[in-house]
């Protein structure tokens, strides 16, 4: 209970349940859509913003911002110009956010260790900016949700059908896209930018082995996020491990007694 009264345990607390929210949001749209991994490609892009301000000598999460955004405005129209699958499209540009990432951390004029802090997260370290950062975050994606919720529900599951129905799909799968590198650069900072998309994809892929009622998947998906952000927060605390690496290895550990056991499941060994 002392850590309880510990401010920065408070403040690790409140990022992990913003956090939680946005991930978890974010996640149920690409875990159905099947472009995980585009979490990861997504992520390095903030990565290397990220680590290209360190050298530039300017805004750490400005930058992440820019790269992240930048990356998913060119997934989308690479995807329907190019007439390219979007699992190809976004392997062209993790392949080529990944290269920048190496490249910016060769340039950096002095220690590694911000760009380790950055690479592998650093959530007891938040501060009070940084949570609002996060809170509006997912502020941000509950009303866009909340405002276009059948919209986004059809282009999740059939763009095509989406499509067919009237529905302006390419423009909501942009915003879907958009909102995943914001989500991502938010959270760049407290989870890391090798990690945070384990954050993303985890709980998501653990909440559609319990249900098929997308509302309750939502649901579903943020509890997953934010325990696996609390957990590990206590589990690094007690046994003097890295938060980032205890968070995502819980989500982890949340995701396959999902799938053992999954309802799904069971009914298909019935059928």
């Amino acid at each position: 209970m002392e850590l309880f009264k510990l401010v920065f345990f408070q403040k690790a607390l409140l990022a992990c349940l913003f956090a939680g929210i946005t991930c978890g949001l974010v996640g149920v749209w690409i875990v159905i859509m099947k472009i995980s991994f585009i979490g990861v490609a997504v992520s390095h892009a903030a990565f290397a913003g990220a680590l290209c301000a360190l050298v530039m000598g300017q805004s750490v999460i400005l930058f992440s911002f820019l790269f992240s955004l930048m990356a998913c405005a060119v997934l989308g129209p690479l995807s329907d110009k190019g007439q390219i699958h979007p699992e190809t499209s976004i392997g062209i540009v993790f392949s080529l956010t990944l290269g920048l990432a190496f490249l910016f951390m060769g340039m950096i004029p002095e220690g590694k260790s911000q760009a380790l802090n950055l690479l592998w997260g650093s959530i007891l370290t938040v501060s009070f900016g940084d949570i609002k950062l996060l809170a509006a975050t997912s502020a941000m994606v509950i009303l866009i949700l909340v405002l276009f919720f059948k919209e986004i529900q059809a282009v999740v599951f059939n763009r095509q059908l989406a499509k067919a129905s009237g529905i302006s799909a390419s423009f909501f799968f942009y915003i879907i896209l958009l909102l995943t590198g914001v989500s991502v650069s938010s959270t760049l900072k407290s989870v890391g930018g090798l990690l945070v998309f384990a954050l993303i994809i985890n709980p998501a892929a653990a909440a559609y082995q319990i249900t098929y009622n997308i509302k309750k998947m939502y649901l579903i998906s943020v509890l997953f996020a934010i325990f696996s952000g609390w957990a590990g927060l206590f589990i690094a605390a007690f046994l003097n491990l890295p938060a980032g690496a205890s968070i995502v290895l819980v989500s982890s550990m949340v995701f396959a007694l999902a799938v053992i056991f999954s309802p799904k499941r069971f009914i298909k060994n019935i059928t």
